[in-house]
């Protein structure tokens, strides 16, 4: 399989280098040199592993072409007193941001939080929020792609965060696999965020599922209906959450106290 141009490509939007892929792929540097070029063929498997790596689906791979995520845009949130449930989301990048640095900051050390297992966190603080109180919390868009949820305009979101001095993003392993991880520096505006019950439910979110593996987060979210009804590279649907198996869903809907 000979993918010359789009592996240099998706290696330098991602910032990695190739002594890195190699030792991913278990090669040599100027073998993988070599196959960046055009001048080696790539096999299936380690087309798999660096599928795994940046997030794509083989199909992707093979033409050529990766579904790009489109940016979020800013807008002002507008807060009614009589709200009324909506299945749009309103995204507020302002609160992505303090979200995402309060989870950083709460766990951002652990070896198993990379970026992997932020997609799947904010992804189930969003639509666990949504199920339970019926109204966003980030009210981010996140896109059905192969290995999960993933949410749009991420990578827009921290390349701004990093200009401004927010975070710091840096590479390391996790059993061995490449991994990127994300450093705050700087504290969470907890007032941006929202209520007591916002930060509540981040805080119970973070202790139920942080401790979990990429790959568990990962198959969590494919059981989920939003997920599941979703096609590849489509906007999931938030309204899906109240149409949840036992599985996933976080909401007691027979007058007991939800978890």
């Amino acid at each position: 399989m000979n993918k010359n141009g789009i592996l240099l490509d998706i290696r330098e939007k991602k910032g990695v280098s190739q002594e890195f892929l190699a030792d991913l792929l278990d090669i040599s540097r100027p073998t993988y040199a070599s196959i960046e070029s055009g001048k080696k063929e790539l096999t299936i498997s380690q087309a798999q592993k660096l599928c795994d790596f940046y997030q794509i689906s083989f199909q992707e791979l093979i033409k050529g072409k990766i579904v790009p995520l489109a940016s979020i845009e800013k807008i002002d949130s507008v807060v009614e007193e009589d709200f009324v449930r909506i299945d749009v989301p309103q995204e507020n990048v302002a609160i992505f941001r303090e979200v995402l640095i309060y989870i950083l900051n709460k766990i951002g050390g652990k070896p198993n939080v990379g970026q992997t297992v932020l997609y799947k966190l904010l992804y189930f603080i969003d639509f666990d929020f949504y199920e339970l109180y019926e109204r966003q919390l980030i009210g981010a868009k996140y896109m059905h792609n192969h290995y999960g949820p993933t949410p749009v305009g991420f990578d827009v979101i921290i390349e701004e965060m990093k200009s401004d001095g927010e975070l710091e993003q840096v590479q390391s392993e996790y059993f061995r696999y490449p991994q990127i991880k994300y450093l705050p520096l700087r504290e969470a505006n907890l007032s941006i965020i929202g209520d007591a019950l916002a930060i509540k439910h981040i805080d119970k979110e973070i202790e139920r599922l942080s401790d979990k593996s990429a790959n568990e987060l990962t198959d969590l979210s494919h059981k989920d209906v939003p997920w599941i009804s979703a096609s590849h590279g489509e906007v999931l649907d938030y309204e899906a959450v109240f149409y949840r198996t036992p599985e996933t869903s976080v909401r007691t809907y027979d007058g007991g106290d939800n978890i």
